[in-house]
Formats: structure tokens, sequence, C-alpha cells
């Protein structure tokens, strides 16, 4: 046995990963951004219902300050159209 030679190396150069899909609902989270810039000035109002509506455990009832101040702004706008 000759220990002179060395065997050919057999790692081949591998492939770079795929490209990651973006995250599960990603696309649902992009259409919903774009749905509340459309808000224009009542976003901010969405928004904040939507914070009290997860921080209440999605009880509508602890957020009706936030739900009434989005439904003024919203008649408010569709009033200036």
């Amino acid at each position: 046995m000759d220990h002179g030679q060395s065997v050919p190396s057999r790692s081949k150069a591998t492939p770079p990963p795929p490209s990651l899909p973006p995250p599960i609902h990603q696309s649902d989270a992009d259409e919903e951004d774009e749905n509340v810039k459309q808000l224009d000035d009542c976003a901010s109002h969405y928004l904040s219902m939507q914070e009290c509506i997860v921080n209440s455990n999605r009880d509508w009832k602890a957020c009706q300050a936030e739900v009434q101040a989005l439904k003024a702004c919203m008649e408010k706008r569709k009033s200036n159209k």
C-alpha cells in the first residue's frame, strides 16, 4: 500500500441555497399595510383601535372609544369627498 498517494477529493462545491419564500402571511401583511395607508388621516385611529383589540384580548367592548373615534374620522372623511 503506497501512503504517498492522495485520494482525490470528492467534495463538490455546494450550490447556493434556494431563495427563501417570504414569511407565511407576509403578503397578507403587506396588503393590510396598503389598506391602512389608504385610510389617510384615519390610519392612526385604525391602528389605535387595532392595538386596543390586541391588548384587550379581542374585547370590542373595551375598545369602544377607539371604535367611535375611527367611525367619526371615516364619516368626516366620507363627507369631505
